[in-house]
Protein backbone atom coordinates (compact mmCIF):
# COMPACT_ATOMS: atom_id res chain seq x y z
CA UNK A 1 0.00 0.00 0.00
CA UNK A 2 1.27 3.46 -1.00
CA UNK A 3 1.53 6.16 0.94
CA UNK A 4 1.77 10.38 1.20
CA UNK A 5 1.27 12.77 3.84
CA UNK A 6 -0.21 15.66 3.72
CA UNK A 7 1.07 18.94 5.44
CA UNK A 8 -0.94 21.65 6.26
CA UNK A 9 -0.25 25.19 7.33
CA UNK A 10 -0.93 24.57 10.48
CA UNK A 11 2.54 22.19 10.23
CA UNK A 12 -0.56 18.96 11.29
CA UNK A 13 0.81 16.14 9.50
CA UNK A 14 -1.58 12.74 8.55
CA UNK A 15 -1.44 10.07 6.18
CA UNK A 16 -3.59 9.30 3.37
CA UNK A 17 -3.40 5.86 2.32
CA UNK A 18 -4.53 5.07 -1.69
CA UNK A 19 -4.77 1.55 -2.12
CA UNK A 20 -4.03 -0.70 -4.93
CA UNK A 21 -2.56 -0.93 -8.49
CA UNK A 22 -4.58 2.34 -9.18
CA UNK A 23 -3.26 3.78 -5.92
CA UNK A 24 0.08 2.97 -7.23
CA UNK A 25 0.33 3.82 -10.39
CA UNK A 26 -1.55 7.37 -9.50
CA UNK A 27 1.41 8.03 -7.24
CA UNK A 28 4.07 6.96 -9.64
CA UNK A 29 3.25 9.61 -12.15
CA UNK A 30 3.87 12.17 -9.44
CA UNK A 31 7.83 12.62 -9.62
CA UNK A 32 9.54 14.81 -11.87
CA UNK A 33 10.71 12.04 -14.04
CA UNK A 34 6.99 10.25 -14.36
CA UNK A 35 4.85 9.89 -17.70
CA UNK A 36 2.38 12.68 -18.58
CA UNK A 37 -1.27 11.68 -17.51
CA UNK A 38 -4.36 12.73 -19.70
CA UNK A 39 -4.87 16.70 -19.19
CA UNK A 40 -7.30 16.96 -16.04
CA UNK A 41 -7.71 13.47 -15.10
CA UNK A 42 -9.57 12.71 -11.99
CA UNK A 43 -11.03 10.56 -9.88
CA UNK A 44 -13.22 10.57 -6.83
CA UNK A 45 -12.47 8.51 -3.55
CA UNK A 46 -14.45 8.58 0.29
CA UNK A 47 -12.04 11.17 0.98
CA UNK A 48 -12.76 13.56 -1.81
CA UNK A 49 -12.50 14.22 -5.35
CA UNK A 50 -8.88 13.79 -6.63
CA UNK A 51 -6.92 15.41 -9.99
CA UNK A 52 -3.83 14.58 -11.68
CA UNK A 53 -1.83 17.45 -13.49
CA UNK A 54 1.93 18.00 -14.65
CA UNK A 55 1.98 21.49 -12.94
CA UNK A 56 -0.10 23.15 -10.22
CA UNK A 57 0.19 26.82 -9.28
CA UNK A 58 -1.66 28.03 -6.51
CA UNK A 59 -2.48 31.97 -7.50
CA UNK A 60 -3.93 33.15 -10.40
CA UNK A 61 -2.27 36.76 -10.32
CA UNK A 62 0.69 38.32 -12.29
CA UNK A 63 3.24 35.79 -11.41
CA UNK A 64 0.44 32.59 -11.64
CA UNK A 65 -0.73 33.74 -14.76
CA UNK A 66 2.56 34.96 -16.72
CA UNK A 67 3.90 30.88 -14.84
CA UNK A 68 1.13 29.09 -16.58
CA UNK A 69 1.37 30.94 -20.14
CA UNK A 70 5.19 30.22 -20.36
CA UNK A 71 5.23 27.03 -19.10
CA UNK A 72 2.19 25.96 -21.67
CA UNK A 73 4.30 27.48 -24.30
CA UNK A 74 7.03 25.90 -23.33
CA UNK A 75 5.46 22.49 -23.70
CA UNK A 76 3.15 21.82 -21.20
CA UNK A 77 0.15 22.01 -21.47
CA UNK A 78 -1.53 20.07 -18.17
CA UNK A 79 -1.33 23.09 -15.91
CA UNK A 80 -3.94 24.32 -13.62
CA UNK A 81 -4.65 27.68 -11.69
CA UNK A 82 -6.55 27.54 -8.47
CA UNK A 83 -7.63 31.19 -7.15
CA UNK A 84 -8.90 31.73 -3.82
CA UNK A 85 -11.10 34.54 -5.35
CA UNK A 86 -14.16 35.09 -7.22
CA UNK A 87 -11.74 36.38 -10.56
CA UNK A 88 -8.56 36.25 -11.57
CA UNK A 89 -5.63 38.43 -10.65
CA UNK A 90 -5.05 39.27 -7.16
CA UNK A 91 -3.06 42.19 -6.22
CA UNK A 92 -1.80 42.62 -9.96
CA UNK A 93 -5.25 44.60 -10.38
CA UNK A 94 -4.59 47.20 -8.34
CA UNK A 95 -1.26 47.71 -9.58
CA UNK A 96 -0.70 51.19 -10.50
CA UNK A 97 2.86 52.98 -11.93
CA UNK A 98 4.25 50.45 -14.39
CA UNK A 99 6.87 48.07 -14.70
CA UNK A 100 10.90 48.84 -14.18
CA UNK A 101 12.83 47.51 -16.83
CA UNK A 102 15.96 48.66 -18.28
CA UNK A 103 17.48 48.30 -21.70
CA UNK A 104 14.34 48.37 -23.44
CA UNK A 105 13.91 48.55 -27.32
CA UNK A 106 11.19 51.15 -25.93
CA UNK A 107 13.45 53.23 -23.86
CA UNK A 108 15.78 52.65 -27.15
CA UNK A 109 13.31 54.47 -29.45
CA UNK A 110 12.40 57.10 -26.84
CA UNK A 111 16.68 58.11 -26.32
CA UNK A 112 16.59 57.12 -23.00
CA UNK A 113 20.52 55.99 -21.99
CA UNK A 114 19.76 52.92 -19.24
CA UNK A 115 21.81 50.04 -18.51
CA UNK A 116 21.16 46.67 -16.27
CA UNK A 117 23.98 47.39 -14.36
CA UNK A 118 22.14 50.72 -13.08
CA UNK A 119 18.86 49.38 -12.56
CA UNK A 120 20.25 46.04 -10.57
CA UNK A 121 21.99 48.94 -8.43
CA UNK A 122 19.97 51.44 -7.55
CA UNK A 123 17.67 48.81 -6.85
CA UNK A 124 19.65 47.08 -3.91
CA UNK A 125 20.52 51.14 -2.70
CA UNK A 126 16.52 51.55 -2.48
CA UNK A 127 16.21 48.28 -0.25
CA UNK A 128 19.28 49.44 1.53
CA UNK A 129 21.78 46.89 0.02
CA UNK A 130 19.31 44.29 2.26
CA UNK A 131 18.27 42.59 -1.15
CA UNK A 132 19.64 38.81 -2.57
CA UNK A 133 22.45 40.74 -5.22
CA UNK A 134 21.74 37.47 -7.21
CA UNK A 135 17.96 37.51 -7.67
CA UNK A 136 18.30 41.29 -8.04
CA UNK A 137 20.65 41.34 -11.08
CA UNK A 138 19.11 38.26 -12.62
CA UNK A 139 15.73 40.12 -12.40
CA UNK A 140 17.19 43.14 -13.82
CA UNK A 141 19.27 41.35 -16.80
CA UNK A 142 16.34 39.80 -17.75
CA UNK A 143 13.96 42.77 -17.52
CA UNK A 144 14.13 43.83 -21.13
CA UNK A 145 13.41 40.14 -22.18
CA UNK A 146 10.20 40.41 -19.98
CA UNK A 147 9.21 43.40 -21.63
CA UNK A 148 9.45 41.93 -25.29
CA UNK A 149 7.68 39.04 -24.25
CA UNK A 150 4.67 40.84 -22.62
CA UNK A 151 4.41 42.76 -26.20
CA UNK A 152 3.89 39.81 -27.82
CA UNK A 153 1.44 38.83 -25.79
CA UNK A 154 -0.11 42.16 -26.65
CA UNK A 155 0.71 43.88 -23.94
CA UNK A 156 2.58 47.01 -24.67
CA UNK A 157 3.80 49.03 -21.81
CA UNK A 158 5.83 51.67 -23.95
CA UNK A 159 4.68 54.75 -21.84
CA UNK A 160 7.98 55.62 -19.24
CA UNK A 161 8.34 57.19 -16.75
CA UNK A 162 10.14 57.33 -13.22
CA UNK A 163 9.27 56.43 -9.70
CA UNK A 164 10.94 57.25 -6.57
CA UNK A 165 14.41 55.91 -6.13
CA UNK A 166 15.53 55.58 -9.91
CA UNK A 167 17.59 58.19 -11.74
CA UNK A 168 16.09 56.78 -15.17
CA UNK A 169 13.02 57.15 -16.67
CA UNK A 170 12.39 53.27 -16.78
CA UNK A 171 8.67 52.76 -15.29
CA UNK A 172 7.07 50.94 -18.10
CA UNK A 173 3.24 52.03 -18.32
CA UNK A 174 0.92 50.94 -21.19
CA UNK A 175 0.39 53.66 -23.93
CA UNK A 176 -2.56 55.93 -22.67
CA UNK A 177 -0.38 56.32 -19.12
CA UNK A 178 -3.22 54.00 -17.52
CA UNK A 179 -2.28 52.10 -14.73
CA UNK A 180 -0.68 49.16 -15.60
CA UNK A 181 -2.49 46.97 -13.97
CA UNK A 182 -5.91 47.18 -15.37
CA UNK A 183 -4.08 46.07 -18.88
CA UNK A 184 -1.39 43.62 -17.11
CA UNK A 185 -4.69 41.39 -15.55
CA UNK A 186 -6.97 41.27 -18.76
CA UNK A 187 -3.73 40.67 -21.28
CA UNK A 188 -2.63 37.34 -19.06
CA UNK A 189 -6.43 36.57 -18.82
CA UNK A 190 -6.81 36.44 -22.46
CA UNK A 191 -3.35 34.68 -22.94
CA UNK A 192 -4.10 31.71 -20.40
CA UNK A 193 -8.24 31.52 -21.68
CA UNK A 194 -6.47 31.66 -25.61
CA UNK A 195 -4.55 28.65 -24.71
CA UNK A 196 -7.50 26.92 -22.24
CA UNK A 197 -5.46 26.86 -19.20
CA UNK A 198 -7.42 25.45 -16.53
CA UNK A 199 -8.50 28.04 -13.76
CA UNK A 200 -10.40 26.65 -10.83
CA UNK A 201 -11.64 29.97 -9.15
CA UNK A 202 -13.06 30.52 -5.78
CA UNK A 203 -10.63 27.16 -4.71
CA UNK A 204 -8.49 27.67 -1.89
CA UNK A 205 -5.21 25.84 -1.14
CA UNK A 206 -5.07 24.72 2.11
CA UNK A 207 -2.06 21.68 2.28
CA UNK A 208 0.77 20.92 0.27
CA UNK A 209 0.80 17.06 -0.26
CA UNK A 210 4.68 15.24 0.31
CA UNK A 211 5.85 11.99 -0.46
CA UNK A 212 7.66 9.83 1.74
CA UNK A 213 11.00 11.45 0.65
CA UNK A 214 9.56 14.78 0.99
CA UNK A 215 9.28 15.80 -2.08
CA UNK A 216 6.14 18.30 -2.73
CA UNK A 217 3.59 16.49 -5.07
CA UNK A 218 0.26 17.52 -4.41
CA UNK A 219 -2.14 20.42 -2.75
CA UNK A 220 -5.09 19.90 -1.18
CA UNK A 221 -7.70 22.63 -1.91
CA UNK A 222 -11.84 23.38 -0.78
CA UNK A 223 -14.10 25.14 -2.99
CA UNK A 224 -16.42 27.82 -1.47
CA UNK A 225 -18.66 25.20 0.23
CA UNK A 226 -15.91 23.91 1.85
CA UNK A 227 -15.64 20.59 -0.75
CA UNK A 228 -12.30 19.51 -1.15
CA UNK A 229 -10.03 18.13 -3.90
CA UNK A 230 -6.85 16.81 -3.53
CA UNK A 231 -4.82 17.84 -6.91
CA UNK A 232 -1.80 16.13 -7.64
CA UNK A 233 1.15 16.84 -9.67
CA UNK A 234 4.77 16.62 -10.92
CA UNK A 235 5.70 20.49 -9.32
CA UNK A 236 3.45 22.76 -7.57
CA UNK A 237 4.69 26.94 -7.96
CA UNK A 238 3.30 28.81 -5.32
CA UNK A 239 2.51 32.38 -6.35
CA UNK A 240 -0.24 33.21 -4.00
CA UNK A 241 0.56 36.96 -3.35
CA UNK A 242 1.03 38.48 0.25
CA UNK A 243 -0.46 38.76 3.30
CA UNK A 244 -1.90 42.20 3.35
CA UNK A 245 -5.47 41.83 4.11
CA UNK A 246 -4.44 39.29 7.00
CA UNK A 247 -4.47 41.30 10.32
CA UNK A 248 -3.07 38.76 12.49
CA UNK A 249 0.10 38.04 10.54
CA UNK A 250 0.73 41.40 10.06
CA UNK A 251 0.63 41.88 14.31
CA UNK A 252 2.76 38.30 14.35
CA UNK A 253 5.32 40.29 12.20
CA UNK A 254 4.90 44.13 12.64
CA UNK A 255 2.43 44.45 15.18
CA UNK A 256 2.92 48.14 14.92
CA UNK A 257 1.07 47.90 11.46
CA UNK A 258 -2.05 46.70 12.75
CA UNK A 259 -3.51 49.25 12.79
CA UNK A 260 -3.03 50.40 9.45
CA UNK A 261 -5.26 50.71 6.28
CA UNK A 262 -3.95 47.69 3.22
CA UNK A 263 -4.17 48.69 -0.49
CA UNK A 264 -4.33 44.61 -0.71
CA UNK A 265 -7.35 42.81 -2.07
CA UNK A 266 -9.51 40.52 0.46
CA UNK A 267 -7.81 37.09 -0.69
CA UNK A 268 -4.29 38.44 0.24
CA UNK A 269 -4.46 36.62 3.49
CA UNK A 270 -0.61 35.00 3.46
CA UNK A 271 -1.55 31.10 2.69
CA UNK A 272 1.34 30.34 1.03
CA UNK A 273 3.75 31.61 3.41
CA UNK A 274 2.17 29.33 5.92
CA UNK A 275 1.75 26.20 3.48
CA UNK A 276 5.54 26.69 2.80
CA UNK A 277 6.71 26.75 5.88
CA UNK A 278 5.07 23.80 6.96
CA UNK A 279 7.26 21.59 4.71
CA UNK A 280 10.21 23.25 5.56
CA UNK A 281 10.80 26.18 3.74
CA UNK A 282 12.52 28.99 5.15
CA UNK A 283 10.71 32.52 5.11
CA UNK A 284 13.04 35.85 5.11
CA UNK A 285 12.31 38.94 6.01
CA UNK A 286 8.96 38.89 6.91
CA UNK A 287 9.74 41.74 9.20
CA UNK A 288 9.48 44.14 6.17
CA UNK A 289 6.22 44.96 5.24
CA UNK A 290 6.17 48.03 3.43
CA UNK A 291 3.67 50.91 3.52
CA UNK A 292 3.24 53.53 0.69
CA UNK A 293 3.31 57.23 0.98
CA UNK A 294 -0.16 57.76 -1.13
CA UNK A 295 -2.72 55.89 -0.25
CA UNK A 296 -6.41 57.57 -0.80
CA UNK A 297 -7.87 58.58 2.50
CA UNK A 298 -11.46 57.62 1.93
CA UNK A 299 -14.15 59.42 4.33
CA UNK A 300 -16.44 56.91 5.73
CA UNK A 301 -13.36 54.08 4.97
CA UNK A 302 -12.83 51.64 2.79
CA UNK A 303 -15.99 49.30 3.70
CA UNK A 304 -13.87 45.73 3.71
CA UNK A 305 -12.63 47.05 0.44
CA UNK A 306 -8.88 47.81 -1.00
CA UNK A 307 -7.64 51.13 0.21
CA UNK A 308 -7.07 53.04 -2.64
CA UNK A 309 -3.50 53.49 -3.82
CA UNK A 310 -2.81 56.65 -5.49
CA UNK A 311 0.43 55.54 -8.37
CA UNK A 312 3.68 56.83 -7.76
CA UNK A 313 3.27 57.82 -11.01
CA UNK A 314 1.51 60.93 -10.46
CA UNK A 315 4.69 62.12 -8.42
CA UNK A 316 6.93 60.80 -11.23
CA UNK A 317 4.96 63.25 -13.92
CA UNK A 318 5.53 66.39 -11.18
CA UNK A 319 2.86 66.37 -8.24
CA UNK A 320 3.96 67.57 -4.62
CA UNK A 321 3.02 67.01 -1.46
CA UNK A 322 1.89 69.65 1.08
CA UNK A 323 1.18 69.42 4.66
CA UNK A 324 -2.41 71.24 5.99
CA UNK A 325 -0.56 74.06 6.66
CA UNK A 326 -0.20 73.83 2.43
CA UNK A 327 3.86 73.57 2.50
CA UNK A 328 6.11 70.77 1.21
CA UNK A 329 8.07 69.18 3.94
CA UNK A 330 9.83 66.41 1.75
CA UNK A 331 11.69 65.26 -1.53
CA UNK A 332 8.27 63.22 -3.06
CA UNK A 333 11.05 61.30 -5.43
CA UNK A 334 12.90 59.62 -2.16
CA UNK A 335 12.50 56.03 -1.49
CA UNK A 336 9.00 55.28 0.11
CA UNK A 337 9.78 54.31 3.49
CA UNK A 338 11.04 58.14 3.44
CA UNK A 339 7.97 59.49 2.22
CA UNK A 340 6.21 57.75 4.09
CA UNK A 341 8.14 58.14 7.45
CA UNK A 342 8.15 62.20 6.33
CA UNK A 343 4.37 61.76 5.79
CA UNK A 344 3.74 60.28 9.36
CA UNK A 345 5.18 63.25 10.91
CA UNK A 346 3.28 65.81 9.63
CA UNK A 347 -0.09 67.74 11.49
CA UNK A 348 -2.86 64.54 11.30
CA UNK A 349 -0.29 62.56 9.78
CA UNK A 350 -1.53 62.69 6.14
CA UNK A 351 -1.05 65.06 3.08
CA UNK A 352 -2.38 67.00 0.30
CA UNK A 353 -0.53 65.26 -3.31
CA UNK A 354 -1.45 68.73 -5.28
CA UNK A 355 -0.94 68.46 -9.08
CA UNK A 356 -1.88 70.58 -12.40
CA UNK A 357 -3.73 70.10 -15.49
CA UNK A 358 -0.71 68.54 -16.90
CA UNK A 359 -0.18 65.68 -14.48
CA UNK A 360 -3.91 64.84 -14.67
CA UNK A 361 -3.59 64.46 -18.27
CA UNK A 362 -0.19 62.32 -18.37
CA UNK A 363 -2.38 60.26 -15.77
CA UNK A 364 -5.44 58.32 -17.17
CA UNK A 365 -6.03 56.45 -13.74
CA UNK A 366 -6.81 60.02 -12.38
CA UNK A 367 -9.73 60.68 -14.52
CA UNK A 368 -10.55 56.89 -14.89
CA UNK A 369 -10.27 55.66 -11.04
CA UNK A 370 -9.61 58.26 -8.50
CA UNK A 371 -12.50 61.13 -9.73
CA UNK A 372 -15.01 57.71 -10.08
CA UNK A 373 -13.99 56.66 -6.43
CA UNK A 374 -14.30 60.68 -5.26
CA UNK A 375 -10.97 61.17 -4.40
CA UNK A 376 -10.23 64.20 -6.43
CA UNK A 377 -10.27 67.85 -4.83
CA UNK A 378 -10.78 70.13 -8.30
CA UNK A 379 -10.33 73.58 -8.03
CA UNK A 380 -10.42 76.32 -10.77
CA UNK A 381 -7.34 78.12 -9.51
CA UNK A 382 -4.61 77.04 -6.87
CA UNK A 383 -7.17 79.98 -4.23
CA UNK A 384 -9.98 77.87 -5.18
CA UNK A 385 -7.90 74.28 -4.09
CA UNK A 386 -6.70 75.98 -1.18
CA UNK A 387 -10.37 76.90 0.05
CA UNK A 388 -11.94 73.64 -0.46
CA UNK A 389 -8.89 71.62 0.79
CA UNK A 390 -8.83 74.27 3.88
CA UNK A 391 -5.66 75.42 3.97
CA UNK A 392 -4.20 78.82 3.48
CA UNK A 393 -4.10 80.49 0.11
CA UNK A 394 -1.60 82.62 0.40
CA UNK A 395 0.91 79.68 1.46
CA UNK A 396 -0.18 77.35 -1.00
CA UNK A 397 0.80 80.13 -3.85
CA UNK A 398 4.05 80.65 -2.11
CA UNK A 399 4.94 76.52 -2.22
CA UNK A 400 3.97 76.17 -5.67
CA UNK A 401 5.79 79.39 -6.83
CA UNK A 402 9.39 78.00 -4.79
CA UNK A 403 8.65 74.93 -6.76
CA UNK A 404 7.90 76.29 -10.30
CA UNK A 405 10.97 78.43 -9.77
CA UNK A 406 13.05 74.92 -10.02
CA UNK A 407 12.33 74.60 -13.70
CA UNK A 408 11.92 78.10 -14.45
CA UNK A 409 14.68 79.69 -12.92
CA UNK A 410 17.03 76.57 -11.83
CA UNK A 411 16.36 77.46 -8.50
CA UNK A 412 18.25 74.64 -5.72
CA UNK A 413 15.00 73.00 -4.25
CA UNK A 414 15.32 72.84 -0.21
CA UNK A 415 14.11 69.37 0.39
CA UNK A 416 16.54 67.79 -2.70
CA UNK A 417 14.17 67.16 -5.01
CA UNK A 418 15.93 66.76 -8.66
CA UNK A 419 13.87 64.79 -10.49
CA UNK A 420 10.11 64.94 -12.94
CA UNK A 421 9.81 68.45 -11.51
CA UNK A 422 7.62 70.75 -13.62
CA UNK A 423 5.99 74.17 -13.51
CA UNK A 424 2.60 74.09 -12.76
CA UNK A 425 0.52 75.98 -15.15
CA UNK A 426 -2.64 78.11 -14.75
CA UNK A 427 -6.14 76.10 -15.36
CA UNK A 428 -7.10 74.01 -12.92
CA UNK A 429 -5.32 72.37 -10.06
CA UNK A 430 -6.10 69.23 -8.41
CA UNK A 431 -5.41 67.51 -4.89
CA UNK A 432 -5.91 64.12 -3.04
CA UNK A 433 -5.88 63.45 0.83
CA UNK A 434 -3.21 60.32 1.33
CA UNK A 435 -1.55 58.87 4.03
CA UNK A 436 0.54 56.21 4.65
CA UNK A 437 -0.94 52.15 3.95
CA UNK A 438 0.22 48.67 4.11
CA UNK A 439 1.02 47.66 0.67
CA UNK A 440 3.47 44.94 0.14
CA UNK A 441 5.07 42.43 1.65
CA UNK A 442 8.96 42.22 0.62
CA UNK A 443 9.82 38.77 2.56
CA UNK A 444 8.45 35.35 2.14
CA UNK A 445 9.83 32.22 0.56
CA UNK A 446 13.09 32.22 0.23
CA UNK A 447 14.59 31.10 -3.78
CA UNK A 448 17.21 30.97 -5.80
CA UNK A 449 17.23 32.24 -9.58
CA UNK A 450 15.52 28.67 -10.60
CA UNK A 451 12.52 29.96 -8.78
CA UNK A 452 13.23 26.76 -6.55
CA UNK A 453 11.91 27.19 -2.61
CA UNK A 454 14.90 26.77 -0.13
CA UNK A 455 14.98 25.24 2.71
CA UNK A 456 17.16 27.50 5.89
CA UNK A 457 20.35 25.15 5.01
CA UNK A 458 20.04 26.03 1.52
CA UNK A 459 18.65 22.89 0.16
CA UNK A 460 16.19 22.66 -2.14
CA UNK A 461 12.43 21.39 -1.62
CA UNK A 462 11.78 19.09 -4.36
CA UNK A 463 8.22 19.72 -6.42
CA UNK A 464 8.33 22.95 -5.00
CA UNK A 465 8.94 26.54 -6.94
CA UNK A 466 7.52 30.01 -5.49
CA UNK A 467 7.35 33.21 -7.00
CA UNK A 468 5.61 37.01 -7.26
CA UNK A 469 5.07 38.46 -3.87
CA UNK A 470 4.96 35.30 -2.23
CA UNK A 471 8.92 35.09 -1.86
CA UNK A 472 10.99 36.80 -0.38
CA UNK A 473 14.90 38.39 -0.90
CA UNK A 474 14.41 40.40 -3.93
CA UNK A 475 13.25 43.71 -2.79
CA UNK A 476 15.51 43.60 0.50
CA UNK A 477 13.98 46.13 3.21
CA UNK A 478 12.04 48.69 0.69
CA UNK A 479 10.73 47.87 -2.55
CA UNK A 480 11.15 50.33 -5.12
CA UNK A 481 7.69 51.75 -7.00
CA UNK A 482 7.58 49.88 -10.37
CA UNK A 483 9.75 46.85 -9.34
CA UNK A 484 6.86 44.55 -7.97
CA UNK A 485 5.43 43.88 -11.98
CA UNK A 486 9.09 43.48 -12.78
CA UNK A 487 9.41 40.99 -10.10
CA UNK A 488 6.62 39.10 -10.82
CA UNK A 489 6.16 38.96 -14.42
CA UNK A 490 10.14 37.85 -15.14
CA UNK A 491 10.21 35.38 -12.11
CA UNK A 492 6.76 34.24 -13.17
CA UNK A 493 7.93 33.84 -16.98
CA UNK A 494 11.21 31.93 -15.33
CA UNK A 495 9.49 29.75 -12.95
CA UNK A 496 7.29 28.45 -15.53
CA UNK A 497 9.97 27.32 -17.98
CA UNK A 498 11.87 26.05 -15.10
CA UNK A 499 9.73 23.60 -14.21
CA UNK A 500 8.27 22.67 -17.99
CA UNK A 501 11.89 22.09 -18.82
CA UNK A 502 12.33 19.81 -15.14
CA UNK A 503 9.20 17.67 -16.04
CA UNK A 504 9.45 17.05 -19.79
Amino acid sequence: MSNQQIVSGTGVSRRVFLAGAAGAAALGALGVAGCSQPKGSGSSSSEGKEQSHDIIIIGAGGAGMSAAIAAYDAGVQDVILLEKAEAVGGNTSFSSSGMNASETKFQKEQGIEDSNELFAQETLDGGHNTGDPVLVHFMCDHSAATIDWLDELGIVLDNITSTGGMSVKRCHRPTDGSAVGATLVPGLESQVNNRRIEVEKSMTATELVLDDSGAVVGVKAQDSKGRETTYKAKAVIMASGGLGSNKELISKYRPDLADYSSTNQPSATGDGYTMAEAVGAELVQMDQIQIHPTVGVVEGGNSGQPAPLIAEAVRGSGAILVNQDGKRFFDEMSTRDKVSAAELEQPGKYAWEVFDQTVYDANKAIKNSYEKKGLVVTGSSLDDLASKIGVDAATLQATVDAYNAITTSGATDEFGRTKSCIAFVDGNYYAIKVTPGIHHEMGGIKINDNNEALKADGSKIPGLYAAGEVTGGIHGNNRIGGNAVCDITTFGRNVGEVVAAAIK
